[in-house]
């Protein structure tokens, strides 16, 4: 697999994320009852973002010193094209995580330690499929067909069903759950099991976890190809990925109290996937380059945001 990662590059990569996630545990508190306003959210919205722009221009004066100014110009414009996929598609988690706490009833108090377990377990899936996805796009080239028609079909599927909510009452796996567990319909405080005259019962925060990190495969599968079709760099890939997903708990609470605003964001999403889809489809027959990708994906979501806050507006 060629890549730019050398092993100075994953081991910042590495201590970022570690000293992030330290930070983010033991410093603001993400073990503890906590409920997180939408001030601390926003000022944690732009820390993530400022140290993924500073992780870019790391590695832009780093390339540009070892590999040339031409690799690095292409290599962070790719990371940044990433990123901001990535950001975009994981809007549609946060409605999501949004409509599962509603289900659960999951006190806000409650919610964040939810998150910090999807989050942690993301970083572990991607990490995998990642470098299994790289490694069979090295073998067997026309996978990235499927990718392709998989993101095409997968769009098409979510514009036509943008407006449709799932049926959690009905859902196969939390039917499963229910029967094949003891299941509390009591919250004890942050623990994902209690004890009940001596019967170990699993709380409805432990079939919230279960369905956010069921989430995020299914969020993983759509997005991971995605970002294969701007570059097949895993260094690139997971970079981008894992920075985007390590602000999505600040997101997810920034976004939490203003979703319904953004009712035609889907839309602008679904828009998205078909046209990496494409973009994948055409890659032996021309190649759309990365500048133009991140110019049209920006547009497509600023155009939705802006659709949905006029719609709104309307209807007041």
């Amino acid at each position: 697999m060629e890549t730019v990662g050398s092993l100075g590059l994953w081991a910042a990569f590495g201590a970022i994320v570690v000293v992030m996630l330290a930070i983010d545990l033991f410093v603001v508190g993400g073990g503890r009852e906590h409920r997180v306003r939408f001030r601390e959210a926003a000022t944690w919205s732009v820390i993530w973002v400022s140290v993924t722009l500073a992780f870019a221009g790391g590695l832009w004066w780093y390339l540009g010193n070892t590999v040339g100014a031409e690799i690095a110009n292409t290599k962070v414009l790719e990371f940044l094209t990433g990123y901001l996929i990535e950001k975009a598609l994981a809007v549609d988690n946060v409605f999501i995580w949004l409509m599962l706490f509603g289900f659960f009833a999951v006190p806000p108090e409650l919610q964040k330690r939810v998150l910090l377990y999807g989050v942690l377990g993301a970083i572990v899936m991607r990490t995998i499929m990642i470098f299994a996805g790289a490694w069979l796009i090295s073998q067997f080239h026309w996978i990235l067909y499927l990718f392709g028609a998989f993101l095409l079909i997968t769009g098409v599927k979510m514009y036509w069903f943008a407006d449709e909510q799932p049926d959690l009452e009905n859902n196969r796996l939390v039917k499963w759950l229910r029967g094949h567990m003891n299941i509390s319909t009591e919250f004890d405080g942050q623990k994902f099991f209690t004890w009940k005259n001596g019967v170990r019962y699993a709380t409805p925060l432990f079939l919230a976890l279960v369905l956010v990190e069921v989430s995020d495969l299914i969020f993983a599968v759509d997005s991971i190809p995605a970002i294969f079709a701007i570059t097949t760099d895993p260094f690139i890939v997971l970079t981008s990925n894992i920075f985007a997903i390590l602000g999505l708990r600040a997101m997810y609470f920034l976004l939490a109290g203003m979703a319904e605003r953004f009712s035609l964001l889907k839309y602008g999403l679904a828009i998205v996937l078909m046209f990496i889809g494409v973009k994948m489809l055409l890659i032996d027959l021309y190649k759309i380059p990365v500048g133009f990708s991140l110019a049209v994906v920006a547009t497509i979501i600023g155009a939705s945001v802006w659709a949905s806050l006029r719609k709104e507006a309307r209807s007041r």
